[in-house]
């Protein structure tokens, strides 16, 4: 699973060796080797509730897609495989008729919070919802009202995490909601720790 390898064409390597980054960069395609996924990025995986997942069509382009659900909609299956349920949408179908023409897909995981993404190419599988019962009661998200299509198994090929410039910090409701509730709770306790010490004084 050596991202860089694999990411890095002999075109690629071209323009980092007349932009200067080259030497550091081979340095790091000898170094950057992991047999598959660790619990850092299983973890930071079911955390997500977006991500975006591109593939390559007939004509000639990538197509980038956007897919989203309640947060661990993506799901680890095991150190190499993750997956999801793919819901209705649009009905225009383009990443899956993509797939099914080339299964190599790239995914971004991006949290705003933690101002971190990882990478991943992986190759994906179409999975009908009757073809594996079993597999969709443990990909579906709980109490979810969006009709489901298909299931996508994503064969994790390579992974790598990128720097986190340029990532502004954005925070969900939730988030929020719950950074509130915390500062209650603390005012709370001081509040306590204030009646408590005007006790002892008395």
């Amino acid at each position: 699973m050596n991202y860089s390898k694999l990411a890095f064409t002999d075109q690629i390597k071209a323009i980092q060796e007349r932009m200067g980054s080259r030497n550091a960069y081979e340095r790091h395609e000898k170094q950057s080797f992991v047999d598959g996924l660790t619990k850092i990025e299983e973890g930071f995986i079911s955390e997500m509730d977006s991500i975006f997942m591109a593939s390559y069509g007939e004509n000639g382009f990538p197509y980038i897609q956007h897919r989203g659900g309640p947060k661990g909609f993506l799901k680890v299956i095991d150190n190499q495989t993750i997956g999801f349920v793919d819901f209705s949408g649009n009905r225009q179908y383009i990443s899956t008729g993509n797939i099914s023409h080339n299964p190599n897909v790239s995914l971004i995981l991006l949290s705003y919070t933690l101002r971190a993404r990882l990478k991943i190419y992986a190759g994906a599988e179409i999975v009908e919802l009757n073809s594996n019962p079993d597999l969709f009661q443990r990909l579906r998200p709980d109490d979810y009202k969006f009709k489901p299509e298909r299931m996508i198994l994503l064969h994790v090929k390579a992974y790598d995490w990128n720097c986190p410039q340029h990532i502004n910090p954005r925070y969900t409701l939730e988030e929020i909601e719950q950074h509130f509730r915390k500062d209650d709770y603390v005012r709370e306790l001081e509040n306590r720790i204030a009646v408590l010490e005007a006790q002892i004084r008395q």
